[in-house]
């Protein structure tokens, strides 16, 4: 009937307003436990010169605040290179991901790309990872030519060959391409923790505001308490 479709309307838009996401279930979650059966992955993402070298063709026009190239220098870097130091003394596996396309003349870059003007050919310099923090020479580098990781490569197939269930996430832009992988590779089915002094966007109140917005997707922990969890 008319009166009782109109109450169960009413009370589902009663609950839906009232829900919020009990986030401590996912802080409190133990991804060493025998119930969680999770093999973990490091995942870099986008930390190469087009982005974070001075000199790289995205940021050298862009009148960056000081904050960015700061973090970037003394908090970003440092923090990424004790937690790739972390994973490989412990044989986990280290994916890198970067903003490439897969020809030189770009034919093969996306949409939004192409009309943001984020043009990296293959094989580039800006295509290269920082020396700082590049990659080894047996692990993954997945080139990528959208701002989510999941949806221009086969990251998700590769962790699944891999038997990885636990994603850590680092890099850059926090508010952009990092939200947008923790937030897919939630809703695939990873328990993802968010490396949060391993990332970086341009401005503080940028960074405040997209680690506040992905607490109900994933683990926020600083680097030094992801080793220590990986010691345990």
């Amino acid at each position: 009937s008319l009166s009782l479709s109109l109450s169960l309307s009413l009370s589902l838009s009663v609950g839906m307003a009232s829900y919020v996401p009990n986030r401590k279930l996912r802080e409190d979650y133990d991804v060493s436990s025998s119930e969680c059966k999770c093999t973990s992955a490091l995942l870099v993402i986008d930390m190469q010169n087009y982005t974070c070298h001075p000199k790289g063709k995205c940021v050298s026009g862009l009148a960056l605040p000081e904050y960015f190239w700061t973090r970037l220098d003394e908090v970003v870097v440092p923090n990424t290179q004790k937690l790739l130091k972390a994973s490989r003394s412990r044989s986990q596996e280290v994916i890198y991901t970067n903003i490439e396309c897969q020809t030189l003349d770009c034919r093969d870059n996306s949409l939004d790309y192409k009309v943001s003007g984020l043009v990296v050919p293959k094989g580039s310099w800006d295509a290269k990872v920082i020396d700082q923090i590049k990659p080894e020479e047996n692990e993954i580098v997945l080139p990528k030519t959208s701002c989510n990781v999941f949806v221009s490569t086969n990251l998700d197939y590769v962790l699944r060959c891999l038997g990885v269930g636990h994603l850590i996430v680092c890099g850059g832009l926090t508010d952009q391409c990092i939200d947008a992988c923790v937030r897919t590779g939630a809703d695939l089915g990873y328990v993802v923790t968010l490396a949060e002094d391993c990332c970086i966007t341009h401005s503080e109140q940028r960074q405040r505001q997209a680690l506040d917005a992905l607490k109900g997707f994933c683990r926020i922990r600083s680097a030094d308490e992801i080793i220590t969890q990986m010691i345990k």
